[in-house]
């Protein structure tokens, strides 16, 4: 599968003027987004605690997860952010689906995905 890369804002959401503007690469194979610890501190994103991860060498590793404010082609959602190695920007499924948002392979770029909503019918 080609990469696709796509510039994102990411914002502190305690303090929402704490705000960068990056280059993030899509990886639908990653749960969660991942951004380097650095900018996240330098953010004053706050840990909300630990997660366990499988890396593709099959070791495991825990890190630290926050909470962050992402914009991406207009549309915002708060997602959980894992604290990353320096040089890691990676959107992942998770943040996609938040925002509605999917992988079109063929032009290589995001696009609205149809969101269902389940509705219970009266009888």
């Amino acid at each position: 599968m080609a990469f696709i890369e796509i510039k994102a804002k990411v914002w502190n959401v305690e303090k929402p003027e704490n705000v960068r503007e990056i280059l993030l690469l899509v990886d639908t194979g990653a749960i969660y987004t991942v951004l380097p610890r650095s900018l996240l501190e330098e953010m004053g994103v706050k840990s909300i605690g630990k997660r366990k991860f499988k890396l593709a060498n099959n070791q495991v590793a825990e890190r630290d997860v926050g909470i962050i404010g992402i914009e991406i082609q207009g549309i915002q959602a708060h997602t959980l952010a894992v604290y990353g190695d320096e040089g890691i920007y990676l959107l992942g499924a998770t943040t996609l689906e938040e925002l509605g948002l999917e992988v079109d392979p063929a032009k290589r770029e995001l696009r609205p995905m149809e969101l269902l909503l389940m509705l219970k019918q009266a009888p």
